[in-house]
């Protein structure tokens, strides 16, 4: 099933949480945090703006970016989480 958010929302998956220390030590699912960062998997038609026309998003599918921890909305399809978000929510865009 994929997910086709409205006018400026993007739909984005969460990268892997680290589950080791630099120092090398294994945290437990309880001790990890909430990555920051993700992949946009798709987005909407864009912002509309006053005149009616609609302004393109600043991202594309594919883009990996760093996003706040508590940004967006939780959604599970077919068990996997995804989040819902106002492009506005996106911190940076990642080479």
């Amino acid at each position: 099933m994929k997910v086709e958010p409205l006018g400026d929302k993007v739909v984005v998956k969460r990268m892997d949480a680290e589950d080791m220390t630099a120092g090398g030590i294994v945290l437990p699912d309880s001790a990890q945090e909430k990555p920051q960062q993700g992949r946009v998997l798709s987005v909407g038609d864009g912002r509309l703006l006053v005149d009616g026309t609609r302004a393109s998003h600043q991202v594309k599918e594919g883009d990996r970016e760093i996003i706040n921890s508590n940004a967006g909305t939780e959604i599970k399809v077919a068990d996997e989480p995804l989040l819902i978000m106002s492009e506005d929510e996106i911190l940076a865009v990642l080479d």
